[in-house]
């Protein structure tokens, strides 16, 4: 795939956000989007037609993270009122509140099933709710980190949090072990390879590491952003032939998986590019940014 074959090209721009956008996610199927922001809102989009959907007002401070169900009649959102939001897709109501986090809650993932909501929060612990039960209690807590935890990934038997002690935690749900990975500096966002096999990690010493699962070896690091105070999104693309991530100077870069070089860079937005989310089929990507925009790229 040469630079030409990646989304660089901007499709349209999404703009309703009053103040920085933390996050913008495609759903499962990439025909639509979600974002979040410190406007405490949630909107919900359709970025190939560049038009506004939908917004979701209930939370009482800035929103942080926002996941969609697969079959896109729930989602969940998070961030510096402590609670979980488990909200009717359509209706726009909220459907319950998980609330249980000590302090701001960082980042929100539901499950294959989309019967468990995981929660990584500044109270250093990651918590497993159970959206069925009518219980408010988690179903499980995981707080053997020593910082705040800032992002989760799930496989269909283990929980995965990257935390600003600088290690990426893996817990076995179904044996009950914990494997951690110290990577030796401030972790702010994780993300998994489409084939499952490594862990993307976004550090704080602007540097992205790649991480093998099953060994937990070092296997890469994507070098040229800058990612030192802002927790700045990364992903793989969609074939997992290239890392792509945010800069706090409004760049976007494009790293080749296997020699670590930059492909691409272009400047995406005014501002700290907070988020970026890949489309799960095509060659396109959203990205959001400090600046309150969202933007789409195609080729």
């Amino acid at each position: 795939m040469s630079e030409g074959d990646l989304p660089r090209k901007e499709a349209s721009v999404l703009k309703g956000h009053e103040g920085a956008v933390l996050a913008a996610r495609f759903n499962g199927d990439g025909n639509y989007c979600l974002s979040c922001g410190k406007d405490r809102t949630i909107r919900l989009w359709n970025p190939h037609r560049g038009i506004h959907i939908k917004t979701y007002k209930s939370h009482g401070r800035e929103v942080r993270d926002v996941h969609c169900t697969s079959d896109n009649s729930k989602l969940i959102s998070c961030g510096g009122d402590r609670q979980i939001f488990y909200w009717d897709v359509s209706t726009g109501r909220v459907i319950r509140k998980f609330r249980g986090h000590d302090s701001e809650v960082n980042a929100v993932k539901f499950n294959d099933y989309a019967s468990v909501i995981v929660s990584a929060g500044y109270d250093r612990s990651m918590r497993a709710w159970d959206c069925r039960s009518h219980s408010t209690e988690p179903i499980q807590i995981m707080d053997t980190f020593q910082d705040s935890v800032m992002s989760v990934c799930l496989t269909k038997t283990e929980i995965i949090g990257g935390s600003v002690d600088g290690t990426v935690r893996t817990f076995d749900i179904r044996i009950g072990r914990e494997i951690s990975d110290d990577l030796g500096q401030p972790v702010n966002c994780i993300s998994m390879s489409n084939d499952g096999n490594c862990i993307l990690a976004s550090c704080l010493d602007s540097t992205l590491r790649l991480v093998d699962r099953s060994t937990g070896e070092l296997l890469q690091e994507y070098k040229g952003h800058t990612c030192k105070s802002y927790k700045l999104d990364c992903c793989l693309t969609n074939t997992d032939a290239h890392v792509t991530g945010g800069s706090e100077d409004g760049y976007v870069f494009f790293w080749d998986l296997v020699d670590a070089s930059v492909i691409s860079k272009f400047q995406a937005h005014a501002s700290v590019v907070t988020s970026v989310s890949y489309h799960p089929k095509e060659d396109c990507m959203i990205t959001a940014s400090v600046d309150g925009t969202i933007k789409v790229w195609k080729t």
